[in-house]
């Protein structure tokens, strides 16, 4: 588990640099600002999540690996494509209707992060 989750957040990490300069300097001049903004917001949860998921590969190292554990780095998973992927594909097709997914992300890292806060509390570490 700490292999599995700690290469995931690097990879989500290479993934949101390479999407962050692309949208800076790729589509700079090219999405209206409020597009560009929701891109921007797409990249800064993207590299949010992707550091928790090295945290949670971290935790399990610390704390054992756990049913929470694998359920807050999933959660996190879900939540990056459809919080940060909806805000992408949004801005670069302005097809605003897909901003209808981006809360379910939105729900998703939360159910991330409180299933890395059960998985703390309930270990024996």
């Amino acid at each position: 588990m700490v292999r599995k989750y700690v290469s995931w957040g690097a990879i989500a990490m290479l993934l949101a640099v390479a999407l962050g300069a692309f949208g800076a300097h790729g589509l700079e001049d090219k999405l209206e600002a409020n597009l560009m903004s929701a891109y921007q917001t797409g990249v800064q949860y993207h590299i949010a999540h992707a550091l928790g998921l090295i945290v949670i590969g971290l935790a399990a190292g610390k704390l054992g690996e756990s049913k929470w554990l694998s359920r807050a780095g999933l959660f996190m998973l879900i939540g990056m494509v459809l919080f940060s992927g909806s805000l992408y594909v949004m801005a670069v097709t302005e097809i605003t209707k897909l901003g209808i997914i981006t809360p379910f992300g939105g729900v998703s890292f939360m159910l991330g992060w409180l299933f890395l806060a059960l998985a703390a509390r309930k270990s024996n570490q």
